[in-house]
């Protein structure tokens, strides 16, 4: 499950000290992280890795991928997303394992802060950058670890499953908007249950999945700074709002964190 490949990162973020370059090793032909970035927007990427690799976990997670045996994660910048990010290009190998993935960031990737519906860690961190308690290279970063959450979920989905969910998004919303959107169409039913839910449940787990990533980042992040409760109060009270189905993912993280850095959940 995701949830212990967050674990095996934090785990190795303990056990290793991590005195290196913020530059992480090179990746290898079979696996590993691949950077293309334009001249132009070096200098900005850089103090977003820089960020991002500030953290145990951060670095932890990056090691992961770094030294992957078999995925290559691709990350560059592009899109017309310019304020957001994006994880796709998903490839198997014969064995069901995902050996490709990439990130696409947004060129403005340190402004612009989404929904507190489904991004209830990123938008928590609003009003802190407005106070210019927090840079927009955090934001950043957090945006950069909510894309490790996609890539953490994915590796877990059988490359069957995926498949079938992206053939059938189209159907059950062509149904769904011609029934009057009725979700207790036995049609919509019988395909949900072959997906393992509707597109919005599907989507918004995954989405979910990536705030708990980004959630781990900025509790490392921000383990010492004295509105770290604040933040984390922010979150708690988006998720309690919106996302209470998956309350118990982002319950864990905060309890994770160790005492007397520990907020009250």
């Amino acid at each position: 499950m995701i949830s212990i490949q967050i674990v095996n990162a934090q785990r190795l973020a303990q056990k290793s000290n991590f005195v290196r370059d913020a530059s992480a090793a090179p990746a290898s032909e079979a696996g590993g992280i691949k950077e293309i970035i334009p001249a132009k927007y070096q200098k900005r990427y850089d103090e977003w890795k820089t960020e991002f690799l500030s953290t145990d976990i951060g670095k932890a997670q990056w090691d992961m991928y770094s030294h992957h045996p078999r995925l290559q994660i691709t990350i560059t910048i592009g899109g017309k997303s310019v304020q957001g990010a994006g994880t796709g290009k998903y490839k198997w190998n014969d064995a069901g394992e995902l050996v490709a993935a990439t990130i696409m960031l947004g060129e403005k990737l340190d402004e612009g802060y989404p929904s507190a519906v489904y991004y209830p860690v990123m938008n928590a961190l609003e009003p802190f950058e407005s106070k210019q308690l927090i840079g927009g290279s955090v934001l950043a970063a957090t945006k950069i670890a909510h894309e490790f959450g996609h890539v953490m979920k994915i590796s877990v989905t059988s490359r069957t499953l995926y498949n079938l969910q992206v053939q059938l998004f189209p159907i059950y919303n062509k149904i769904f908007l011609s029934n009057g959107y009725n979700v207790n169409d036995p049609r919509l039913v019988e395909i949900a249950e072959k997906m393992g839910g509707n597109p919005v449940q599907i989507w918004e787990d995954r989405e979910y999945w990536g705030e708990a990533n980004a959630m781990v980042y900025l509790r490392d992040r921000m383990a010492k700074e004295s509105f770290q409760c604040s933040i984390f109060g922010r979150i708690k009270r988006y998720v309690e709002l919106y996302a209470s189905n998956y309350q118990e993912r982002f319950v864990q993280i905060a309890n994770s964190t160790a005492p007397p850095y520990r907020c009250t959940w």
